[in-house]
């Protein structure tokens, strides 16, 4: 395998220039633009035919082996965080990479040029699709959701949207790469991750002078306050295996100190490990909203949209990226971490459908989504991540696809079809009022789906 992995240090110059390209240019879900050109030029180059998202970021392509066997997915992803007091963010957007996406792209760009040269698919049976998705961090709601509105997205996550336009259809087994600041090994696969139902929630109350008649308003932000106080007041209700977490933000507080506000918008993360855990805790937390609400007499809008799914990392194809992480890194350099993960990740949505892992390359330092994150090692974060793509690429599809043919006959998808998994997104999103006051006086609360 030495000659295959070696396929990655021949463009290793190629693979750390993208690191610090993509590093100094970040933008943030469905806006990558400026990404996702650099990237289809290298592609371009080398002469690939890729099949573009339209109206929307991202693209992928398909190498055939000229051997019939399973496809496999190989996916990077294309969007930055926002974080406006991390030190290297574009002072402008406030966007950087501080999750490490483009680490992910620059190794896939190294996968591109090393699948390229002679020999590289020797013995191989099978196709390989080389993914790049955009908009896997679940931020700045509002905006995906007027993208929804305008019908140029159907969904607030990038791999949700390519499922539903069919781009994955023919795939068998898919897997990627995430850079990780964990220290003393150069590789880790875990359990698996959360899945998330994103919220954006609209106090609505009446405004008025705020020093000379406030009670002729009725204060959004103050029940925005106790929204929250409420929401919080149910974590002793969560069970501990379903690992739920709720947390948010205000990205609109009101419009003048003196005035009473009469709108307040909460953006929310509803967590859990479980399908219908997770149903059951965003529901729990759709209550507690509209109760705090009535308690100063406002109404609120509830927009839940589906996120990811849980990612349950497939047992057998984790197995197998260990003999590569071996054969790369030796025995000792790499780890399984058993814990759960309480984040979440859009790659979840792809495991219930075919056999997936999410892996990570390690290089970064500081905190994930911190101030303080950096890549410190790119060899081993951009790199060494293109040798596993090529290694596990060449584990997968070698001897007749021998061990994925095992693996996907082993496997059982959460969702029989792609129709059935789009249904239970759609089982998820909500948009509607969900307190009204009656002219007889009672109120009616109505906060499910």
């Amino acid at each position: 395998m030495k000659k295959y992995y070696d396929l990655a240090d021949k463009f290793k110059g190629v693979i750390l220039d993208a690191e610090r390209y993509l590093w100094n240019n970040p933008e943030p879900g469905y806006r990558e633009f400026k990404t996702n050109a650099y990237v289809k030029e290298h592609f371009e180059k080398l002469g690939y035919k890729l099949v573009e998202a339209e109206n929307t970021t991202g693209f992928y392509t398909v190498i055939d082996t000229g051997k019939p066997g399973p496809t496999v997915l190989v996916l990077a992803e294309l969007d930055s965080l926002i974080n406006r007091t991390h030190p290297d963010c574009d002072k402008q957007t406030g966007a950087v990479h501080s999750c490490g996406h483009h680490t992910q792209c620059a190794s896939i760009i190294g996968l591109a040029y090393a699948l390229k040269e002679k020999g590289a698919l020797d013995g191989l049976s099978g196709k390989i699709k080389i993914c790049l998705v955009p908009a896997e961090e679940g931020i700045e709601i509002g905006y995906r959701k007027d993208l929804v509105k305008k019908g140029i997205i159907k969904y607030t996550s990038g791999k949700p949207e390519f499922i539903s336009r069919r781009f994955f259809d023919d795939v068998d087994l898919a897997f990627m790469v995430h850079s990780s600041p964990r220290e003393n090994v150069k590789f880790v696969l875990t359990k698996g991750h959360n899945g998330v139902i994103r919220k954006r929630t609209t106090v609505i109350g009446k405004s008025a002078h705020a020093g000379a008649h406030p009670n002729e308003g009725i204060n959004a932000l103050n029940a925005a306050s106790l929204i929250i106080l409420a929401v919080n007041s149910l974590r002793e209700t969560f069970e501990e295996k379903h690992y739920a977490r709720v947390h948010s933000i205000i990205t609109k507080g009101g419009d003048a100190v003196n005035a009473v506000p009469d709108e307040v918008i909460i953006e929310s993360y509803v967590r859990a490990a479980e399908p219908i855990a997770h149903k059951k805790v965003n529901d729990a937390v759709n209550r507690a909203i509209s109760a705090a609400a009535v308690a100063i007499g406002c109404s609120v809008k509830i927009e839940d949209m589906a996120g990811s799914e849980a990612l349950r990392e497939d047992e057998n194809l984790r197995e197998l990226a260990f003999t590569v992480f071996e054969e790369i890194a030796g025995k000792d350099g790499y780890k399984y971490e058993s814990d759960w993960l309480a984040s979440s990740t859009d790659m979840g949505d792809i495991s219930t459908l075919v056999p997936s892992i999410h892996a990570y390359a390690t290089g970064a330092k500081g905190t994930s989504h911190g101030v303080d994150y950096r890549i410190e090692n790119p060899y081993d974060a951009c790199v060494n991540a293109t040798k596993f793509e090529i290694g596990l690429i060449r584990k997968l599809l070698e001897n007749d696809a021998k061990n994925a043919k095992e693996i996907m006959a082993k496997f059982t998808p959460t969702f029989k079809s792609v129709d059935e998994y789009l249904a239970h997104k759609a089982s998820l999103n909500m948009d509607k009022e969900t307190v009204k006051y009656n002219q007889d006086g009672t109120i009616t609360i109505d906060y499910k789906v």
